[in-house]
């Protein structure tokens, strides 16, 4: 099987658990032969380039760097996972000013070292912030840096066949839109339950309202169970689904989930959030979902949530007011 491009792909903290394991995915998907791993744990990262090394990929040109510029030099396509990771007791937000200064820097380095990078995916939480800080910064296109937000949707996938006791593939629909986490808005008005409809099942005695309600709080907290079940946060998802947005963007199996994109339509402005997404070789694409009021009003909510976070950043001072990000990326 050939490789679906040779276009140099990086993985950005591969030294780390995430990182290694989406340099391992990328190379098992033949998405490129030519996989550059950096980070800036050296002994780490040389151990997982050797790791990899040992796999045999046919073809495979592996390379290992802890320089920034040697890395990112004639990259097309950038997974990063290079963030501080989330541990137990903490949240998403938690991580918000220290991994916003890293998301700053990536920017700055995609811009210096790569400015015809063609798709970048952002995984570090809060990767709805960070994904909108590394797109001002790198003066990439709205539609050129996307953040993982899928786990919510196949976190709800599995929550309801484990429910109905039926093939996870047969839970077709699942959605959840806005922010990454426990702010998200979770849309079950659209889910089909093995040809059934999830709304004509909600609120019978097989699945009660708080049944429902219960499973939404679950979905909402599913990165904290991996952490309580595991003690690390989780890891395989995430690479896995990240290496599947990459994928669609080099032109290959066309992504499931909804993605994290910029936002600015006039009633959701200057954010990142998951949306109605499409990613193909021209990059991801959006409409604003369709729900009940009671969907739309949460991912109303979900947005408020983001603008807060967001204006903490102009706080901190990691960016300017959305009435100066014109200057400083003109795409946006």
């Amino acid at each position: 099987m050939a490789y679906l491009t040779n276009d140099k792909l990086v993985i950005v903290g591969a030294a780390g658990m995430i990182g290694s394991n989406m340099a391992q995915t990328a190379l098992t998907m033949k998405l490129t032969p030519n996989i550059c791993l950096y980070d800036v744990y050296a002994p780490g990262l040389e151990g997982v380039a050797e790791e990899m090394r040992h796999c045999g990929f046919e073809d495979a040109n592996i390379t290992a760097t802890v320089n920034v510029e040697e890395a990112f030099r004639d990259a097309k396509y950038i997974i990063s996972s290079g963030g501080a990771p989330r541990k137990a007791g903490m949240t998403r937000e938690d991580l918000l000013k220290g991994n916003c200064q890293i998301a700053r820097e990536l920017g700055e380095n995609i811009q210096k070292y790569c400015p015809n990078v063609k798709h970048v995916v952002i995984i570090f939480n809060p990767a709805d912030l960070t994904g909108l800080v590394t797109i001002l910064y790198s003066g990439l296109k709205p539609g050129q840096v996307t953040t993982l937000a899928a786990l919510d949707s196949t976190r709800l996938q599995s929550a309801l066949a484990k429910k109905f006791n039926v093939p996870q593939s047969s839970i077709k629909g699942c959605r959840t839109y806005g922010g990454h986490g426990e702010q998200m808005a979770v849309f079950g008005s659209q889910v089909d339950v093995n040809g059934r409809k999830l709304s004509d099942l909600i609120g019978t005695p097989e699945f009660t309202e708080q049944e429902w309600a219960d499973m939404r709080q679950a979905v909402n907290k599913g990165g904290a169970k991996i952490i309580e079940l595991r003690g690390r946060s989780s890891f395989q998802s995430p690479s896995y689904c990240s290496v599947e947005m990459i994928r669609a963007v080099m032109g290959g199996d066309a992504f499931r989930w909804p993605a994290g994109t910029y936002v600015n339509t006039g009633k959701y402005n200057h954010i990142m959030m998951a949306m109605n997404t499409v990613m193909d070789e021209n990059g991801c694409r959006y409409e604003e979902p369709t729900g009940t009021p009671e969907e739309i009003a949460a991912l109303d909510a979900s947005y408020d949530h983001l603008c807060k976070m967001r204006d903490e950043l102009v706080t901190l001072g990691i960016v300017p007011p959305t009435s100066e990000w014109n200057k400083i990326n003109p795409n946006l």
